[in-house]
């Protein structure tokens, strides 16, 4: 077998090759009731994952963040979630160590 392959590759059309999560920030009393301000959001929100039937991923239950620093654990924890598994990229693998030294 090709190296990067698996047995479970499949066929995916254009547009079902990325996973994606949806990141929504609050904005319900920001501004006086049934008007909004443009571009002004709190720093809590919902992740979600969007469905993608070519990767077996199911739409799940939105995860809650309250704090930006809280929107990374609620990311990790939405992938875990679903069973996605995420690879170093090439840009990451001069500063992250996939081994430790001897």
């Amino acid at each position: 077998m090709a190296k990067g392959k698996s047995a479970d590759d499949r066929e995916a059309k254009y547009g079902e090759r990325m996973i994606e999560l949806r990141v929504r920030f609050w904005t319900d009393g920001i501004s006086i009731p049934g008007k909004l301000r443009p571009k002004h959001g709190w720093t809590s929100g919902v992740v979600r994952v969007k469905a993608n039937r070519a990767h077996g991923i199911e739409a799940g239950k939105a995860r809650t963040f309250n704090s930006l620093l809280d929107m990374n654990a609620a990311i990790e924890q939405t992938l875990k979630d679903h069973g996605i598994v995420l690879h170093v990229s090439r840009g990451m693998k001069g500063y992250i160590g996939t081994k430790l030294p001897d």
